[in-house]
Order: structure tokens, then C-alpha cells, then sequence
């Protein structure tokens, strides 16, 4: 793959990343238009490690409000760790639970296929990223409607108690966000980001709470998918060379890795901006965002895309 293309793809998951608009389907548009196809194993390694490039960049921004919440205390750090595990233990569950659902489905003709095949078709992309923005959207309405209800110093002091005490989710909250976040996995376009804030904020939680967490969750699913999507890797490599054609393995992992050095980049830049700019927006855009991307993304899969 050119270089200039891997920096395009890492641009635009660095801007994406902080924001609940589905960086995946983002970047599987870029590469739709850019001619390549997101269902190989070559390019779902690089999808899943500019992810990586970013979840760095996102540790980067998040350490020091992680480090006043989650390891204030041991007593803080052992419910974070529980809940943490406890979550994505559900989102382990109901993503292969429902990835295996999928595969056996009638409209799937080759019962070998993997999950990875669907990520490259737009026609799915674009109702994942609907349902994604009506979550948003509700969530956002109701926030919104709570805010008003509110004289402004109490809303700003509640704003100001999420961002600095040691309080973290209810066990319900962090239930239903990892839940949510199952249901993310197979569906690219459904934002997980987006949709595990959001399922945080309809149970109760402040969007702040709801946003540490749903991106420390991210932090513990990549190494995971990572992992997954290299053994996805150096298996079509060995069926590559036993059907006599070449797969590079080494240059495929060396692109992925560079990938991942500029995602990184990109996303310590886009979170210097957009950082400020998200906390004074209102939620209930991002949804209004994902149902005009959707429209998008439904046009280009009848333009042949």
C-alpha cells in the first residue's frame, strides 16, 4: 500500500477516534474510495491497529483523569478493575454469541467465512451507523431536557463533581454498557464509543463517567482484537502459499505498524482541538451526524461503491 495512503487512513481514524461517530466506518469509506477492500486480512489488521495508534493517544489524554478516578484509592481501583472485567466479559459473550448467529445466517453462502467478510459492505455500514445515531440521539434529547430542568450552577456544579471526584459507574451502568459494546463488534458503523456513552447515559450516568469508561474499555478489548486479527493474518498466509500464491505476512505487519505510529500522531493532534470543542458541543449532534453519514454511506453503496 502507498504511504500516503496509510497516512490518510491514519488522518482520518486520528479524527474520528474522540468522537462517537464510528471511526471504523469512517475509514472503510476512505478505503472504499480509495479503491481497497476492507475485508481482507491485510486491511482489517491496519483497520484494528490505527486503532491501536489512537487507543495510545487516548491513554495519553485520559491518564491523569484515570489516575484521579480509578486509582485514587485500592478501594477505587478494585471496583474499576471488577467492573471493568465484568463488562467485557459480557461483551465477549454477546459478541461471539452474536457473530455465530450471523455466520449460520441463510444469506451467508460460504459457511467458512469469517465476520470480517460483512465489513466491507456498505449496505450493512449504513443502517449500523443509523442505529448508532438514534441512540446518540436519544441519549443526547434526554441529557439535554435534564440540563434545562437544572438552574446553570447546579448543572455546573454536577459537571464539575463527574470530572473531579473519585465516583465511578453503578454496577448496572457498567452492565449495560458492556452489553452495548457486544453489540458493536460484529456491526461495523455502530459506534462503540458512541453507543456504550450513550447506553451509560440512559441508565444514569453523567457523560463523563460514561466516556472514561467506555474508553477504558476500549483499552482492554484491543490488545484482544489485535491478537484475533494477526492469527486472521497468518492463517490466509499459509492458505495463500498452500494454493501457490503470496500473502506478504512481514510487510502486511510493517504497514499495520506504521499505521499505527501515525494514528497515533493524528489522534494526540485531533485530541488537542476537538478535545475543548466536545465538551461545549451537545451530545444529541453526534447522532444527528451519524444519520446524515448514514444517508451518505446508503448513496455510495447505489453508486457501486
Amino acid at each position: 500500500m502507498p504511504l500516503i495512503q496509510v497516512i490518510i487512513l491514519a488522518i482520518v481514524q486520528g479524527l474520528a477516534e474522540l468522537l462517537p461517530v464510528s471511526s471504523s466506518a469512517h475509514v472503510i469509506v476512505a478505503e472504499k474510495l480509495m479503491g481497497l477492500d476492507p475485508t481482507t486480512p491485510q486491511m482489517t489488521l491496519l483497520l484494528v491497529m490505527l486503532h491501536t495508534g489512537t487507543m495510545f493517544s487516548v491513554i495519553v489524554y485520559f491518564w491523569k483523569s484515570w489516575k484521579q478516578t480509578y486509582f485514587s484509592s485500592v478501594e477505587a481501583f478494585n471496583r474499576f478493575a471488577g467492573q471493568l472485567l465484568w463488562a467485557t466479559l459480557l461483551t465477549g459473550i454477546l459478541g461471539e454469541a452474536l457473530r455465530k448467529f450471523l455466520m449460520r445466517g441463510p444469506y451467508v453462502s460460504d459457511k467458512n467465512a469469517d465476520i470480517e467478510t460483512f465489513f466491507g459492505r456498505l449496505d450493512l455500514l449504513a443502517p449500523a451507523l443509523a442505529a448508532a445515531g438514534i441512540l446518540i440521539l436519544i441519549a443526547g434529547l434526554i441529557e439535554l431536557r435534564h440540563r434545562r430542568q437544572l438552574p446553570l450552577t447546579v448543572t455546573s456544579q454536577a459537571l464539575q463533581e463527574s470530572l473531579s471526584d473519585g465516583g465511578t459507574l453503578t454496577f448496572a451502568q457498567s452492565t449495560w454498557m458492556g452489553l452495548v459494546q457486544g453489540l458493536a463488534l460484529p456491526f461495523r458503523g455502530f459506534s462503540r464509543s458512541g453507543s456504550t456513552i450513550s447506553a451509560g447515559m440512559l441508565a444514569g450516568a453523567p457523560r463523563q463517567r460514561a466516556e472514561r469508561f467506555s474508553f477504558a474499555l476500549a483499552v482492554i478489548l484491543t490488545p484482544v482484537v489485535v491478537a484475533v486479527e494477526a492469527l486472521r493474518l497468518e492463517k490466509a498466509s499459509r492458505a495463500a502459499v498452500s494454493a501457490g500464491t503470496y500473502v506478504s505476512l512481514h510487510g502486511s505487519i510493517a504497514t499495520s505498524l506504521l499505521g499505527m505510529v501515525f494514528s497515533f500522531l493524528a489522534g494526540l493532534v485531533a485530541l488537542k482541538w476537538l478535545s475543548s470543542w466536545l465538551e461545549k458541543g451537545r451530545w444529541y449532534y453526534f447522532g444527528i451526524y451519524c444519520l446524515l453519514a448514514a444517508a451518505v454511506v446508503f448513496y455510495l453503496h447505489t453508486r457501486g461503491f
